[in-house]
């Protein structure tokens, strides 16, 4: 359950590191003459700092606590029935001297059974938080891309980078550059749309 919970800001981060070559392909702004190639090139390329993205995205701050709700809960369970398995185990060896060879076998069976289907259960679990935490992240992809496309078309951006401290695939970019607060922005406003 750690594991699932740990792989939800992973799996995210890994996300946001695709979102990083994202090309928009319209025509060119028009540009003052005065301007340097120079740049002309820095405004065609920004970039958005994924760690701030997550923080402060709502959409994202929205299912990182529906997970981490469901994952306590599935600990939860898996922590109770495995109490009760333990105090079940525990009854069974204070009794096992007093116990006919045919009880000892059948309530070893009966115990084995319950152990392999808390394994079960506990694998069950983790695997359908995988399977829906893969399906929102593939969600949160989406409309991240679906956004930023619509962005870089309106602002008359080329590429779109991703900067992120735990994953830096950009050592340096100017402030300047980083539009995360207008993107940040945006999302949150269509997130709230979606909600209502």
């Amino acid at each position: 359950m750690k594991k699932v919970l740990a792989s939800i800001t992973n799996l995210t981060t890994a996300f946001l590191i695709t979102v990083a070559f994202i090309s928009c392909n319209q025509k060119q702004p028009k540009i003052a003459e005065d301007k340097t190639a120079t740049n002309i090139k820095s405004e065609l390329i920004v970039y958005v700092n994924s760690d701030s993205l997550l923080n402060n995205y709502e959409y994202f701050k929205t299912i990182k606590d529906k997970f981490q709700t469901k994952s306590k809960k599935a600990q939860s369970d898996l922590t109770s029935k495995g109490t009760a398995f333990q105090r079940e185990v525990a009854a069974y060896q204070q009794s096992a001297a007093t116990l006919s060879a045919e009880q000892r076998a059948t309530t070893e069976e009966r115990l084995a059974r319950k152990q392999q289907e808390l394994q079960t259960f506990n694998q069950n679990a983790g695997n359908a938080l995988a399977n829906e935490e893969a399906a929102e992240n593939e969600k949160l992809y989406n409309k991240v891309s679906d956004f930023l496309k619509k962005h870089a078309k309106n602002k008359g951006y080329k590429l779109v980078l991703t900067y992120s401290k735990a994953n830096p695939t950009v050592l340096f970019a100017d402030e300047s550059l980083d539009v995360t607060k207008e993107v940040v922005a945006g999302l949150n406003d269509e997130f709230k749309k979606e909600k209502k």
